[in-house]
């Protein structure tokens, strides 16, 4: 059977983290996230349905794009 949805990132044991690694982390979660998003919206073909997740979908992506942008900035740093 195809598995639909990722699994989620696997949770650090680390008690201090780099900024590099938290950052990959929060991209893997939103990378979830927008999948279950994209499952939901086509799971409810109907608008009423899908207007929330389609909106949740559009912020998911910029969270995204914005920590996309953060992770360049600090491996630009190193």
């Amino acid at each position: 059977m195809l598995k639909i949805v990722p699994d989620p990132p696997l949770f650090s044991s680390d008690p201090s983290p780099s900024l590099e690694d938290l950052l990959i982390q929060i991209s893997e979660y939103l990378v979830c996230a927008l999948t279950v998003s994209q499952q939901t919206v086509m799971l409810h073909s109907k608008p009423p349905g899908q207007v929330l997740t389609l909106a949740a979908m559009h912020e998911i992506e910029h969270a995204r794009s914005l920590v996309e942008v953060a992770l360049s900035r600090v491996q630009r740093q190193h």
